[in-house]
């Protein structure tokens, strides 16, 4: 019998080499008031990549300026390119690689503060911009998809390692996906097989341009297992989009994520669920629907180390390709977990935000496994992300931590 896998040892990623097996999940910064690299974004990655994690990934660089979730994030542009440069470059010295997580919004996108026409698979009206989304039509699919293929070789030349393909949360292509939000009749509706062409057309679009490049990158996906909505995305049916992605052949790695951005985000974050706080980062007269009906929204589901892992058991039987556990991992045991269940990577989010010296740590503490995170997961930081994300335990990512071990 083959010994589970050393979360620390060294680990090859597709084309890349990753000093452990330990990836920063992509989290909203809020470090970007102009839509471009700032000295704030630089230390909000290069802390964890200090901290010991052997990836960061960068969220949200959106393919398109109309699909950015709001007007402050970056989107690719020329513009873009010398800060991105900055930003990579301060991830190298530190010694972890860098993911650029690449998408389009969707339905979840800001059409008032991007200004710019939100898309959808059909007429989608989004409460939080006040503004519906457009029936997105061939071309605008078509279009869509060069966009990811283009922000894939702008990857490449920003110096990126890998780049995140987004196809979770009822994003645009996860929301082709999913048969509540997806009533479409033609080629790109109904069956399962249809709904997962975009998906599928995605991915590949991005292989290629990587492939064309020449220079070796990684691509992996962020995938919904299910959206926690009745009549979204199911296990079962996000099982077969998977099977199909790995056919294809067009990844070297799966993020296995959860939850719908427009309906449901507390089925990926799980623990307490920040009403009042979430309310008040809004203005009236959203603040006072949010505080009506929020509870609706932020639905409450209690917190446990390693909460996806059931669902993602289900995938790490039936496909062969490597796949990364994400959700409830703060400390080394639910770390050796995963990699005692198959799982090649973990990804961590809140527990880093709050330390982002924590893998090293860990690492420190050997064989005795008394680190744990001081994340008590109250989500407050949830709230943080419409000014400037921090975890509201310890403050705001801008202390020293140890050098990589």
């Amino acid at each position: 019998m083959t010994a589970p896998r050393d979360v620390f040892t060294a680990a090859t990623l597709g084309p890349i080499s990753l000093r452990n097996r330990i990836i920063k999940a992509a989290t909203f910064e809020a470090a970007t008031p102009e839509a471009l690299v700032t000295d704030d974004l630089i230390t909000y990655h290069r802390l964890p990549a200090a901290g010991g994690v052997g990836m960061t990934t960068v969220a949200y660089l959106a393919v398109s300026p109309g699909g950015r979730t709001e007007g402050k994030q970056i989107y690719w542009r020329t513009e873009a390119m010398p800060g991105l440069r900055r930003l990579t470059d301060a991830i190298h010295a530190e010694g972890a690689a860098i993911s650029a997580q690449i998408g389009h919004a969707g339905p979840v996108a800001n059409a008032r503060t991007n200004r710019a026409t939100a898309l959808a698979p059909v007429r989608f009206f989004n409460p939080m911009s006040m503004r519906f989304a457009k029936h997105a039509t061939r071309d605008d699919i078509d279009d869509i998809v060069a966009a990811h293929a283009d922000a894939a070789r702008m990857a490449i030349d920003a110096g990126f390692d890998a780049v995140e393909v987004h196809l979770g949360h009822n994003y645009f292509a996860s929301s082709f996906l999913s048969p509540l939000i997806n009533r479409r009749t033609d080629e790109f509706g109904g069956s399962l097989a249809n709904r997962a062409k975009v998906a599928r057309a995605t991915v590949l679009a991005v292989r290629r341009a990587v492939e064309k490049a020449g220079t070796p990158i990684a691509v992996t996906a962020k995938l919904n297992m299910a959206d926690g909505v009745r009549g979204g995305i199911s296990t079962e049916e996000s099982l077969q989009t998977a099977k199909w992605l790995e056919e294809d052949g067009g990844l070297d790695a799966i993020e296995l994520t959860a939850g719908s951005s427009l309906v449901n985000p507390m089925y990926l974050f799980r623990g307490d669920a920040p009403v009042k706080e979430f309310a008040g980062a809004f203005t009236p007269p959203l603040r006072w629907g949010i505080r009506m009906t929020g509870k609706k929204f932020l639905r409450e589901y209690p917190y446990h180390e390693a909460y996806l892992l059931r669902d993602a058991r289900l995938f790490r039987a039936e496909l062969s390709m490597p796949l990364i556990l994400l959700g409830g991992i703060t400390n080394r045991e639910t770390m050796d977990l995963a990699m005692a269940e198959g799982f090649d990577f973990v990804a961590m989010g809140r527990a880093l935000l709050a330390e982002p010296d924590l893998i090293n740590r860990i690492h420190a503490d050997g064989a005795q496994r008394s680190v744990r995170s001081v994340c008590t997961h109250c989500n407050q930081c949830m709230a943080t992300i419409y000014s400037h994300t921090h975890c509201v335990v310890t403050g705001s990512p801008d202390r020293q931590v140890s050098s990589g071990v």
